[in-house]
């Protein structure tokens, strides 16, 4: 099925999503300053700091990871630096409130910035189904078909919502594409983009997202 989209709901959904990975850092930068603006002991001036600091890094790291996972560093020409990829994506979920555990399981020498586009949006999906954090795994294999790409989320009360299943589908989620149900659409654009697949599978405490048969060379 080839996900459709009108493109100007797309980029205005996508914007809002980006808005509200970002909101949370940009407000603790603001309250640090307003902080230091008012009369304060040395041991209020050196939270207000750290608070600022904190607020400035987190918005740093999810700035970069943004920008790749959605923006025009995903869709660069050539190999992407593997390395890099896993660096900008552990630091993203590091500012997760939850902070799950990012585990990688790589056997392939190339990865396209489209391929490593595709892996940060799988991780983002298995991000939002562990509300009590928990541990994702990416696995990326070179199969027979095309390479293949599976993200595993476990953790306590894992679960997929109803509405993101729909969009990893193709399908119009019920109540219509959001800010929230957009992202898991994209990443399935991504994986068509590559002519691949992308489907998930539920089990107790466990979701298994996969991108299958991509072109090997993105």
């Amino acid at each position: 099925m080839q996900a459709t989209i009108d493109p100007a709901h797309l980029s205005a959904y996508i914007a809002s999503r980006i808005c509200h990975d970002l909101v949370s850092s940009v407000s603790s930068i603001t309250n640090a300053l307003d902080f230091m603006n008012e009369p304060q002991d040395s041991e209020m001036r050196v939270q207000a700091e750290k608070l600022l600091y904190d607020g400035a890094e987190s918005a740093a790291c999810k700035l970069k990871f943004l920008r790749y996972a959605f923006g025009s560093v995903g869709l660069s020409n050539g190999a992407a630096d593997i390395h890099e990829a896993k660096q900008i994506t552990e630091s993203f979920v590091s500012h997760h409130n939850k902070k799950p555990e990012l585990e990688w399981d790589i056997e392939t020498e190339h990865l396209s910035f489209s391929h490593a586009r595709l892996i940060m949006n799988m991780v983002m999906l298995a991000m939002d189904c562990l509300p009590r954090g928990g541990s994702i795994v990416v696995k990326v294999r070179n199969e027979v078909e095309g390479l293949g790409i599976v993200v595993r989320a476990a953790g306590k009360r894992c679960k997929l919502r109803d509405d993101t299943a729909s969009a990893i589908a193709g399908d119009v989620p019920e109540e219509g594409w959001s800010a929230r149900t957009v992202q898991p659409l994209f990443t399935r654009i991504i994986a068509e983009g590559l002519g691949g697949d992308l489907s998930v599978e539920t089990e107790e405490e466990q979701i298994t997202l996969k991108a299958t048969s991509l072109n090997a060379e993105g």
